[in-house]
């Protein structure tokens, strides 16, 4: 993640609640000294030195160990930006020992960026495991004999970090179980969902649309590290064509750029990416799992949060989640509002940072008195008292309410209601939809509002509600399409033929203005036009005020992503014996 992003991860969303009983830290006054570390590892099939910082609470030796944290960085940056940093001194300041660390590929750690291979980023971090344990010392020789030990070579350490930084939790965590705890921030469940998101039900073998946006400018943040980092380490270096990444990474982003998708290019595609991804090797992950997934975040999406959770919930890993009000999107409030900014130290004075100091209290001081708080806890942007902005669940709500997608443009309660009609829309060989410039939000860069042109999409309306319902969760629906040209186009070989279109709900106020929540769409491609398919939007946190009307539409084109390839025109057909169904998971209202 760029530094100019480190706002985003030196922050956790929160709001403040009762107080918790904590631990007392090893170092009372909070002092510590911090160690500059090299280490030589093991990852994969190369050995890789690691840039580390180790800091170690005054008053924290082998009579008096602690438990420890370890941590790294986010996509681009390095153990020595201000988010990264602000880790390692806000835990030793309460009494932790903190080894935190350039991700390989990143900072002055060499080797390729492999994007969290638990069998390549994985590994490298078990090796810093071994030292926490007092098994192996650094370069220079210096060893740590101070972190509390559950067992011969088993040190009681923690992880957190944000995005890549979360990701290689639980690559970590999946091979290496001493890992005790686990908190990760904003960060993937499947890179193949992340980056050419399918949201049609059972359509994971079908390429979804490419995020062109967000994926190349990580892609280029990560082959133009010479002109962040001079005198590279010389096995950061592949080859001319892949100069930074582990060759099979370059692959995939080749073939998303050139919206082609064979099917044997899709298959590995689609098999690389979810190797590196937490929804292939989650069923190794043992570690109690506090997760935190942004609202404001159109790479990685509640959804995702959401999946993982349910994965580690359903193999009985101890496991919560939080949806803050921030992410790679923006959104991030001023901290005096109630969010956490670990470089203001105001863990305690938080919701967020109250539940990860309870969640690292529970498991590595093991304090077994300490609640960690509900399973499921979520922001609520339209409460202003920041005492009360968080609301809790035992489970994520469910879909509790269905509205028809009527022939007349209408979205309706009842069945009953449905009018019988149709109406069609064709897509431009250009976009014509537009819902954000990816990195605007991230970097506060102004970005036009939202907008679909006429003739490109199709709505469906409600009548205006007669009180405030609270949308919390993913909505769904259910759809069936007639396009005789997407249905010839489909019998390709290529993937890339299949017919693709944009799902989005929309806030309508009375006056006509219209929000399109967090920026947020559902690309799918469909897998077969002449069936009816299930899109399952992405996750979302909203309150639809007395007054608005929910605004359901399905786009041609969104500029972030790619789109159709040939002019397929769609219609939508409805009676009230068929129909469209959009299901919503309601929580007030």
């Amino acid at each position: 993640m760029p530094r100019s992003r480190a706002a985003l991860v030196l922050a956790l969303s929160a709001a403040l609640t009762a107080p918790l009983t904590l631990t007392t830290p090893a170092s009372a006054d909070g002092q510590y000294g911090v160690t500059p570390l090299k280490f030589t590892v093991r990852a994969g099939e190369r050995t890789c030195t690691v840039d580390a910082d180790l800091y170690r609470p005054v008053g924290v030796d082998r009579a008096h160990p602690a438990p420890a944290v370890l941590a790294t960085n986010g996509f681009g940056g390095s153990k020595d930006d201000g988010s990264t940093d602000a880790i390692g001194k806000a835990f030793a300041q309460r009494g932790y020992v903190a080894l935190v660390y350039s991700g390989l590929g990143f900072g002055r750690s060499g080797c390729l960026i492999s994007l969290d291979d638990p069998g390549i980023d994985g590994r490298a971090a078990s090796g810093l495991v071994d030292f926490l344990a007092g098994g192996r010392s650094a370069d220079d020789g210096t060893r740590a004999d101070y972190v509390t030990l559950d067992g011969a070579g088993d040190p009681r350490v923690g992880m957190i970090g944000g995005s890549y930084g979360g990701a290689i939790q639980l690559a970590t965590a999946a091979v290496d179980h001493r890992v005790d705890a686990l908190i990760p921030m904003i960060t993937w469940n499947d890179l193949a969902y992340s980056l050419d998101p399918n949201n049609a039900a059972g359509a994971s073998a079908v390429p979804g649309a490419f995020k062109w946006q967000w994926t190349n400018a990580f892609y280029l943040m990560g082959e133009s590290q010479p002109l962040t980092q001079p005198a590279l380490d010389p096995s950061r270096v592949n080859s001319l064509t892949c100069l930074h990444f582990v060759t099979r990474a370059c692959d995939t982003i080749r073939t998303l750029n050139s919206g082609s998708y064979p099917a044997d290019r899709t298959r590995q595609l689609l098999s690389y990416a979810r190797s590196v991804s937490t929804v292939s090797y989650l069923d190794r992950v043992k570690a109690p799992t506090l997760l935190i997934q942004g609202q404001a975040d159109s790479l990685f999406n509640l959804n995702e949060a959401t999946a993982t959770y349910r994965t580690l919930e359903a193999r009985g890993t101890e496991t919560k989640m939080i949806w803050q009000s921030w992410g790679h999107s923006g959104g991030l409030t001023d901290p005096a509002a109630g969010e956490l900014n670990l470089s203001q130290g105001n863990l305690e004075t938080s919701y967020v940072g109250k539940r990860v100091l309870a969640w690292f209290d529970r498991y590595l001081h093991r304090n077994r008195h300490t609640d960690t708080g509900p399973d499921f806890a979520y922001y609520r942007d339209w409460i202003t008292d920041p005492d009360h902005t968080y609301a809790t669940a035992g489970h994520v709500p469910a879909l509790s309410r269905k509205l028809y997608l009527s022939g007349d443009g209408e979205l309706v309660a009842d069945r009953g209601e449905v009018a019988r009609g149709s109406r069609t829309y064709t897509n431009w060989p250009i976009p014509t939809s537009h819902s954000e410039s990816s990195l605007a939000g991230a970097l506060g860069l102004p970005d036009p509002a939202p907008y679909d042109t006429p003739g490109t999409y199709l709505a469906w309306t409600s009548a205006p509600l007669t009180h405030a319902v609270d949308v919390v969760g993913a909505p769904r629906a259910t759809l069936k399409v007639i396009s005789p040209a997407a249905e010839r186009a489909q019998r390709s070989s290529d993937a890339a033929d299949k017919l693709v279109l944009f799902a989005k709900l929309y806030d309508v106020a009375p006056d006509g203005t219209r929000t399109l929540v967090h920026r947020l769409v559902a690309p799918v491609r469909v897998p077969d036009v002449t069936r009816p398919f299930t899109v399952t939007l992405p996750g979302v946190v909203h309150r639809y005020e007395q007054g608005h009307r929910l605004r359901f539409v399905i786009a041609a084109s969104d500029d972030a992503y790619f789109g159709n390839r040939g002019v397929k025109p769609v219609t939508v057909a409805a009676s009230p014996g068929q129909a469209g169904v959009l299901r919503l998971p309601v929580v007030a209202g």
